[in-house]
C-alpha cells in the first residue's frame, strides 16, 4: 500500500519509525447467508471497499466475483490503515436487514515487511471435465489461532489443461504463515466450473521453510492427494504433482522506509510564462497577483511545495520559467532561472520561490510557444547523475504549472519516456479554463505513455490535476490529490532497481 505523504511527514518530523505512525492492515472478507438475487441459480456476489474523502465515497478496491455462491470466501485482500475485526449483519439500501446475510472482515497487522514470491505449475492433474481436461486453480490456506484453515491466496484459473503453469505471485509473509516459516500451509487444487460447483482435485501441506528449498534452479515437488480417492483405491498414487519452481523471500520497503532511510525528494518548479496567460498587470491574467497577494500559480506552488519541502533537508529548490522573452536581448527562453541567476537557480524554501516569482513578473515579456521538453530534460540531467550513485539517496520531482496546450508534444512525450527510467516524477497542474486533453494524455493512468517513435514508458511518472477542480477547496485537498501517486512512484522506481533504503531501520 502506498502511504499518504501526510503520514510520512508525521514519521519524519517526530523522529519515529514507520511502525509508530502508520499501521498497515490486510483485510480478508467472507460473507454468509447472502440473499439469493438470481432466478435460475444463486447470487454471484463481490465486495467493494470504499473510503470517505471530503464527504465523498471513493472506491479503494474490489474482490473477485464468487459465482453461484451465497457463502463466499474472497481471495482478493485489501490493505488499509486500521486494525479492527468486524462481523456485521448486512442491510439493504432502505435500512432493513438483508435476510440473515452477514459479512466478516478479518484484519491482520502487517508489521513484518517480508514478502514471499512463488511460481508454481502442475503435472498430470486429474481430468475432471467430461468434454475437456480440467481448468485448475490453487488455493493457499493457513492455520489460524483458532485452529481453523483460512484462505490466504487464490491463483488464476488455467483453462483446459492437466499441466498448468500459474502466474508468479507475491503475498506478505505474515498473510501466508503469520511470519512463522514452520507454520503449516495447506494448498488445495480445484477444477473450476462456471456454475460455481468447483471440483476438488487434491491437496497437500507444507511450510515456508520447505518451500524455500526451491531456489537456484532447484524445484520442489508435492503430491496432490485426494483423501477420498486414496481410501477407495488400493493402487492410488496421487491426483497429480504440484511443482514449486521458484520461491524467494524479500523485504517490501514502503515509501516511508525510503524517506526514513535518508532519501531526499529534490523539488523543482517549472512555471509557464507564455502569452496565453494574459498581461500580468491586468486582473484577467492568470499571473495577476490580486490584492490578497495571490493567484492560481502562487496557490499551486504553496499547496504542493509546503508539503514536499519537508522531505528535503536544505530546502533549497530550483525554480525555472519557460515561454518568456528575457532582458537584455529579449530572446525567448524555455529554461531560465526565475531569480535570473543561471549558475544558482535555487530559492530558499517555498517562500523563496514565491518571492522570486513575484519579482520576475515585471522584468520579462510573456511570449511562447509552450514547450515542456527543455525543463523536463533539465531535471532529468540531475536525476541521471543521481542514478549513477546506485543507491536510494535522491528522487527528483518536477512541478510544472501551465495554462494550456503543449506546443512540443512529440519532444515532451520522448522526454517523459526517457525520464521514466530515472529517479524522477512529474506533476502538472493546469491553471485557468483551457482544454487540458493533452495533459490527461501525458498522465498515463488510462494506458502507458509512448513516445512518438513507439517506445513505451517503463512506468507512469506523470500526475496531472486541473486547478479549477480545487478552487473552492482547502489547499490541503489540492496537495493530497496532486501528491497521491508520488509515494508509489518512488517505491516502484527503487524496487525496479533492487535498491533498499540507504539506511534501513534495524530489523
Amino acid at each position: 500500500m502506498a502511504y499518504t505523504l501526510g503520514s510520512a511527514i508525521d514519521g519524519k518530523t517526530r523522529g519515529v519509525g514507520p511502525q509508530h505512525c502508520v499501521t498497515r492492515v490486510e483485510l480478508s472478507v467472507t460473507a454468509a447467508n447472502l440473499l439469493d438475487r438470481d432466478v435460475a441459480s444463486k447470487s454471484d456476489p463481490f465486495c467493494v471497499l470504499f473510503h470517505e474523502v471530503d464527504g465523498n465515497w471513493v472506491e479503494l478496491g474490489r474482490t473477485e466475483t464468487a459465482v453461484n455462491n451465497l457463502n463466499p470466501v474472497f481471495g482478493v485482500k485489501f490493505q488499509i490503515v486500521s486494525n479492527k475485526k468486524l462481523h456485521r449483519p448486512l442491510i439493504l439500501a432502505n435500512g432493513k436487514p438483508a435476510g440473515k446475510g452477514s459479512i466478516t472482515i478479518t484484519a491482520q497487522e502487517l508489521s513484518d515487511n517480508r514478502i514471499i514470491t512463488l511460481t508454481l505449475s502442475g503435472r498430470k492433474l486429474d481430468k475432471k471435465d467430461f468434454f475437456g481436461k480440467s481448468d485448475p486453480y490453487l488455493e493457499f490456506h493457513k492455520r489460524g489461532e483458532d485452529d481453523k484453515w483460512m484462505l490466504v491466496h487464490r491463483t488464476e484459473v488455467i483453462k483446459n489443461t492437466l499441466d498448468p503453469s500459474w502466474k508468479q505471485f507475491t503475498v506478505p509473509l505474515l498473510s501466508l504463515c503469520n511470519g512463522d516459516v514452520t507454520r503449516n500451509i495447506k494448498v488445495l487444487c480445484y477444477d473450476y466450473d462456471n456454475d460455481g460447483g468447483h471440483d476438488f482435485i487434491g491437496e497437500f501441506q507444507t511450510t515456508v521453510a520447505k518451500m524455500t528449498e526451491a531456489q537456484n534452479s532447484v524445484q520442489v515437488e508435492f503430491e496432490c492427494i485426494n483423501p477420498k480417492k486414496q481410501k477407495k483405491k488400493k493402487n492410488y498414487k496421487n491426483s497429480g504433482i504440484i511443482i514449486l519452481q521458484f520461491c524467494k523471500i524479500t523485504r517490501d520497503y514502503t515509501f516511508l522506509d525510503y524517506i526514513l532511510g535518508g532519501c531526499q525528494l529534490m523539488f523543482t518548479v517549472g512555471i509557464d510564462f507564455t502569452a496565453s496567460n494574459g498581461n500580468p498587470r491586468e486582473p484577467s491574467s492568470l499571473h495577476y497577483i490580486n490584492p490578497l497577494g495571490s493567484n492560481e500559480y502562487l496557490a499551486a506552488i504553496l499547496a504542493v511545495g509546503q508539503i514536499i519541502q519537508d522531505y528535503d533537508t536544505d530546502k533549497m529548490f530550483p525554480a525555472l520559467g519557460f515561454g518568456a522573452q528575457l532582458p537584455p536581448d529579449w530572446k525567448v527562453s524555455h529554461e531560465f532561472a526565475i531569480n535570473f541567476n543561471p549558475t544558482n537557480p535555487f530559492c530558499s524554501g517555498v517562500e523563496g520561490i514565491a518571492q522570486a516569482y513575484s519579482a520576475c513578473l515585471p522584468q520579462i515579456r510573456f511570449y511562447g510557444p509552450t514547450n515542456f521538453a527543455p525543463i523536463i530534460n533539465h531535471v532529468a540531467r540531475f536525476a541521471a547523475q543521481a542514478l549513477q550513485q546506485e543507491k536510494a539517496a535522491q528522487y527528483f520531482t518536477l512541478l510544472i504549472i501551465t495554462d494550456g496546450v503543449i506546443s512540443d508534444m512529440d519532444e515532451t512525450r520522448h522526454s517523459i519516456v526517457q525520464a521514466s527510467k530515472l529517479p524522477m516524477s512529474i506533476i502538472i497542474i493546469g491553471v485557468g479554463n483551457a482544454d487540458f486533453a493533452a495533459m490527461e494524455f501525458l498522465d498515463g493512468d488510462a494506458s502507458m505513455l509512448r513516445s512518438n517513435t513507439g517506445e513505451e514508458a517503463v512506468r507512469d511518472i506523470v500526475q496531472f490535476v486541473p486547478f479549477r477542480d480545487f478552487r473552492n477547496a482547502p489547499k490541503e485537498t489540492l496537495a493530497k490529490s496532486v501528491l497521491a501517486e508520488l509515494p508509489q512512484q518512488v517505491t516502484q522506481y527503487f524496487k525496479q532497481r533492487n535498491l533498499p533504503p540507504t539506511n534501513p531501520a534495524p530489523e
